[in-house]
């Protein structure tokens, strides 16, 4: 098993400026910061012992090669207290002041932070240590330097800042890896499918362009299919992170309307995970004499051909953002289980789920407004701040999720049984 759960609880981490101009930090805003040691026991709680969490690049960054991790600090201790392992985002849409992310200053400053970052990590980490070093390049690009919802508020310059990202990350791949040489990277973007208006048969090659190209531009250019004079590799690629939400296929020209649950254009999940393993993963782990996965309990890590693939940079998935809102979330879990049974059963190694947010949290562009979109709920309380309310339709999808896991992934000690009891 690549982590002690299956399930891994994704703590809400976006910083920056929004739409309106105005800095968001939802760590701070869902009180993470505050509630550290409880929030890591609440997943223990329920089975949950991996984690996606965040360091806050404008935070910790004062400038000319000085870090200040002590807003770290609180987040290492509560997950080493209470055993959970972690994916440490390193650029989550927040950079520091007067950094031109299209300058030639951008790479080299990243790669700088990334060493720092790795070696403060490692230092603290028993075992393996994972990072994120940009967090969904292709969306990113597109909301801050094609619509301007983020900083640095851009318009008409997605694919100039998509190349940006990339090279900055490959640079901290590089950063990264010369301090912690076992670390395992997990790049992240979304996952995305668009359909062809009935109406529009004129439109059918820019769907496919999307389909087949433009939606896997970043991966393509870290793993080195595209662009390569960047220095890509699928080594840098390593594990390849997804993010799905129900929102995640639409029209095209109608990205803000998502397809119906019922709409025959929409494509099963486990189908597009299986386009995934085919374009960066298959022929190179079938090449290496990759595991068979179709059999509970079928390890890639337990040795043997698996071993070799993985250290060769290919093959593990993670489907590291999933969430729905309100009262469709159990449904909408119950649902990625079943799609997850799916892709384990066709042999291709989804090493775990990410229900992101696990925290209720406000809108980005909109912080008055709150969203229901994670185990718990927030709760303003006068004297405790945000307190926290388990959404208990959620848990037997979840005990399905941990179980599937461990069908598939066998963890070398048992889980504790799942407990419910508040923390408040």
């Amino acid at each position: 098993m690549l982590f002690r759960s299956f399930i891994v609880g994704g703590f809400e981490c976006a910083t920056g400026y929004n739409a309106r101009g105005d800095w968001i930090d939802q760590i701070a805003a869902t009180h993470h910061d505050q509630h550290a040691d409880a929030d890591y026991a609440r997943l223990a709680q329920v089975g949950i012992f991996a984690a996606r969490e965040a360091i806050r690049w404008p935070l910790v960054d004062r400038g000319g090669g000085r870090y200040d991790f002590s807003s770290v600090d609180p987040f290492v201790t509560a997950a080493r207290g209470h055993g959970v392992e972690v994916i440490w985002d390193l650029f989550h849409y927040g950079y520091p002041p007067g950094l031109d992310l299209f300058g030639e200053e951008f790479p080299a400053r990243f790669a700088d932070y990334c060493a720092a970052a790795a070696r403060y990590v490692a230092a603290r980490t028993e075992g393996r240590c994972f990072f994120t070093p940009v967090n969904e390049p292709s969306f990113f690009a597109w909301a801050a330097g094609e619509v301007g919802r983020f900083a640095p508020h851009r318009r008409g310059c997605a694919f100039e800042l998509k190349v940006a990202l990339a090279r900055a990350a490959l640079r901290g791949i590089d950063a990264i890896r010369r301090v912690v040489p076992q670390a395992r990277i997990v790049n992240v973007d979304p996952l995305c499918h668009v359909a062809p208006p009935p109406d529009r048969p004129d439109l059918a090659e820019a769907v496919r362009h999307f389909n087949e190209r433009a939606v896997w531009e970043s991966f393509d250019i870290i793993a080195g299919r595209f662009m390569p004079e960047l220095g890509g590799s699928r080594a840098h690629l390593d594990i390849v992170g997804l993010n799905y939400y129900w929102t995640n296929q639409w029209e095209l020209g109608r990205d803000e309307q998502p397809l119906a649950d019922d709409d025959p254009r929409r494509v099963p999940l486990s189908d597009l995970i299986v386009s995934v393993w085919e374009r960066y993963g298959g022929a190179e782990c079938v090449s290496l004499g990759g595991t068979d996965l179709a059999s509970p309990g079928a390890d890639r890590a337990s040795g043997g051909g698996g071993d070799a693939c993985t250290s060769a940079g290919g093959g593990d998935i993670l489907l590291t953002e999933t969430a729905h809102v309100d009262d469709t979330r159990p449904r909408w879990l119950a649902h990625i289980v079943a799609e997850a049974e799916k892709i384990l059963a066709r042999g291709i190694p989804l090493r775990g789920v990410c229900l992101y947010p696990i925290l209720g949290m406000p809108e980005w562009h909109a912080p008055e407004e709150w969203v229901n979109m994670g185990l718990w709920d927030l709760r303003p309380c006068e004297k405790r701040g945000l307190t926290r309310e388990l959404c208990t339709p959620m848990l037997p999808a979840l005990e399905d999720a941990l179980c599937l896991g461990e069908r598939y992934w066998p963890a070398p000690t048992a889980r504790p049984p799942l407990r419910t009891g508040s923390l408040d």
